[in-house]
């Protein structure tokens, strides 16, 4: 199914470029089958966007996708005996939040737009699977949550969606302001103000500002979700036309959980209240936090008319995505592959979700970037709450990741003779993989974590391989 109105006329006003056609060609009037920068993703009818990337430049391969039917090129600069139309512009990055903005307003979905320092992700799941069982729903794939990949989530929906669930992320000032701008969510949903991104946010405070501004552009006659257990978000105010709902473990919340059963890595039960309903859940992915993540499901949810029913299907069916607390059991232990990032909070929640196994609990952590002027100091209170949580086997990797072994190093010590944590530190990441054959025992419970930066993907692929599932 085309793209509704986006005509190459319609994207060249969108993004502010200068429409060039061969001599005597008339004006194309069919609207685009997919814009994308990917030159693999191009389909017949479709615009490629030509970006310029740290290893290709997109304006290489306009030929390519020429032959491949193109029906536009947008570019920064003019192509050589182009036989399609193409769009000159500045920007092509910039050409891209354009046209993803213009095409958002041409839609009828609902955007239901998530944020926050931790579980954006998993909550993104939880929605999207409970909201799967009374819409067609699309939902942003992978790690396509910045400035670069919202509009591509953006342009990516079609006619037959009516809910499309957006995850948004960011690190600095203002960037939330312009991906509010594109998505203008119907429904926000906030998880927690935590510690990521200290470098250019500075404190807390400075990230509740950041995540705030997805506030700027949504409906007016939307609804806002966060988390009232979260001391710093508890305190927003009215947005739009209504007050927020509130989700937690505290019953003051509008929609709250009690009975909470802690199943270890197998997950949790809970008995969820909301809307004056109160019903029983099964939470398959493990974690204290998975238990918010399916209250703010269920809000969502029932707010767009879902029963009970479908809240309790859809959280029952939530996969874990790979790389996110996704607990894998193998020939001879069990991993817990949470490599995809870190900061302080989701390092705390990953060693507490490691001391729920049975059997030695190995800890394989990584460096936590962009932290700002604290980061040794929270590397290192990483390391003493790995100890006082009674990992088996702590292994510290990276620069950061010193500060990290060193006070893990001076707790052991002052917690005496009774304190049995092995610590090991590597520099590299490579050389850690090398040896931990030798540090790794059948029956262990191995969790990997680290920021995305640090490509421990490649230690989870080591592993998985040394299991043949590789």
């Amino acid at each position: 199914m085309n793209m509704r109105n986006m005509t190459l006329k319609n994207i060249a006003g969108a993004c502010g470029g200068d429409l060039h056609m061969s001599e005597g060609r008339k004006e194309d009037l069919r609207e685009a089958s997919c814009v994308v920068i990917d030159s693999r993703k191009i389909e017949p009818g479709g615009v490629f966007i030509a970006t310029k990337g740290e290893k290709a430049d997109g304006h290489d391969f306009i030929d390519q996708v020429v032959q491949k039917g193109a029906l536009g090129v947008v570019c920064e600069r003019a192509p050589k005996d182009c036989s399609v139309p193409y769009i000159l512009v500045e920007d092509s990055f910039q050409a891209l939040k354009n046209i993803a903005e213009f095409y958002r307003k041409q839609l009828c979905v609902k955007v239901v737009g998530i944020t926050g320092s931790v579980g954006k992700t998993s909550t993104k799941e939880f929605i999207a699977s409970v909201l799967s069982t009374g819409y067609r729903v699309l939902k942003t794939s992978g790690n396509f949550n910045n400035e670069i990949g919202l509009p591509l989530t953006v342009l990516s929906i079609r006619q037959e969606h009516e809910i499309a669930v957006l995850e948004m992320g960011i690190s600095d000032f203002g960037e939330m302001h312009r991906l509010s701008k594109i998505a203008r969510p119907d429904i926000c949903v906030i998880t927690n103000i935590g510690q990521s991104h200290l470098e250019k946010l500075g404190s807390r405070e400075g990230i509740f500002k950041a995540k705030s501004e997805i506030f700027d552009f949504m409906n007016p006659d939307g609804y806002v979700f966060v988390n009232g257990d979260d001391n710093l978000l508890c305190h927003i105010k009215k947005k739009g036309n209504h007050a927020p709902i509130h989700f937690g473990l505290n019953s003051e919340n509008e929609i709250f959980a009690s009975n909470v059963v802690d199943r270890g890595l197998f997950g949790s039960q809970a008995v969820i209240h909301a809307n004056l309903e109160v019903f029983p859940v099964e939470i398959p992915l493990p974690g204290a936090h998975m238990v918010l993540n399916a209250l703010a499901a269920a809000g969502v949810g029932m707010l767009l008319g879902l029963t009970s029913q479908n809240v309790k299907e859809g959280i029952a069916k939530v996969e874990a995505v790979r790389g996110r607390s996704n607990v894998l059991s193998l020939s001879d232990c069990t991993l817990i592959d949470d490599c995809y990032n870190a900061n302080p909070g989701s390092m705390g929640a990953a060693l507490d979700l490691l001391s729920m196994a049975s059997g030695r609990k190995v800890a394989i952590l990584g460096d936590m970037f962009e932290l700002g002027e604290g980061k040794e100091q929270l590397h290192g209170d990483v390391g003493i709450y790995a100890v006082e949580k009674k990992t088996d086997v702590l292994i510290c990797t990276g620069l950061l990741s010193r500060y990290m072994y060193e006070q893990a190093v001076c707790t052991k010590k002052r917690r005496g003779a009774g304190e049995k944590t092995e610590i090991y530190y590597f520099a590299k990441r490579d050389e850690m993989i090398r040896e931990l054959p030798g540090l790794l025992k059948a029956g262990d419970t191995i969790l990997v974590k680290a920021s995305h930066g640090m490509a421990f993907e490649k230690v989870v692929e080591f592993l998985l391989s040394r299991d043949g599932n590789s």
